[in-house]
């Protein structure tokens, strides 16, 4: 068995986690868009990460994620040294990184992470690159200046007005199009609500605007048919088909209905989790 070490970890934001894992062949092969999945030990479940970054020469991918479940808590507990048991990968089709003139790169969350190779390429493909990212307050903005590398200009937005503009991502993104015109492309990653809102805006101005989604995922291989997604009126497979789709074809209404599934299961082995933790550190 093949088990995965953690090199590096730094903690992004309150509860949002970066680590670095030796992985060779993942990182030969891996692509802006793409994710793995992964497995931590026999008895855990397998979840599905966006790579969020990867490193051909040091031999390693850059996994970041907040800890909102079980998995995700356990995940952010290793520490450099520790390993994971195993890791599939790269899964997904690749992001369409072509040139396509003036992009506009919109992120929210940690949805800034995936977002972030998607933008270095499209500026290696001679993009005029511009990109508005958002968060709860400043504490919990991520990659701000690795976005500010490869995106001009780089809009901010928080909920409270802690930094940039107050209010959600959609500010930004008005304030963009108001100053700046319509981009030609955009590209939107983050939380489901966040990526509607915005496509509902793009679609008045008729500009193709793809969004990554993340729904349960067990195998990874379109096998389980846990990802499906309606599309364009179609079925489709996020793990096989995407994660990429066009966001003004997503019936959004049935993906975050399906992201309710399993939200009980998911909080009672959490509240299990961290019972125990607290246990274990009060002897």
């Amino acid at each position: 068995m093949i088990n995965f070490p953690v090199v590096g970890k730094t903690e992004l934001a309150p509860g949002i986690k970066k680590l670095v894992v030796e992985a060779p062949s993942l990182a030969a092969k891996a692509k802006p868009g793409q994710f793995v999945v992964l497995h931590l030990h026999a008895q855990g479940e397998r979840i599905p990460l966006t790579i969020a970054d990867f490193d051909r020469e040091e031999g390693t991918i850059t996994l970041i994620f907040q800890e909102v479940g079980l998995t995700t808590f356990q995940l952010g507990s290793l520490e450099p040294g520790d390993t994971i048991r195993d890791i599939a990968g790269p899964l997904g089709r690749p992001s369409r990184v072509d040139y396509f003139g003036k992009v506009l790169c919109v992120g929210g969350g940690v949805g800034c992470a995936p977002l972030y190779p998607i933008a270095r390429a499209l500026r290696e493909q001679k993009n005029d690159l511009a990109a508005v990212v958002g968060a709860r307050s400043r504490e919990f903005l991520i990659l701000r200046k690795e976005m500010e590398q490869v995106c001009s200009p780089l809009i901010i937005a928080t909920d409270d007005g802690s930094e940039g503009l107050q209010g959600t991502v959609l500010r930004g993104v008005e304030k963009y199009f108001r100053e700046y015109g319509k981009p030609d492309y955009c590209v939107c990653i983050g939380p489901p609500v966040m990526m509607e809102a915005v496509c509902s805006f793009t679609r008045n101005y008729k500009v193709k605007t793809v969004v990554s989604l993340n729904p349960i995922m067990v195998d990874g291989t379109g096998m389980c048919g846990a990802c499906r997604v309606v599309v364009g009126g179609e079925v489709k497979f996020a793990c096989v088909d995407g994660p990429e789709f066009d966001g003004h074809l997503v019936d959004w209404e049935l993906f975050r209905r399906r992201l309710q599934f399993y939200k009980r299961e998911e909080k009672l082995a959490l509240g299990a989790f961290l019972r125990k933790s607290r246990s274990a550190g009060e002897r």
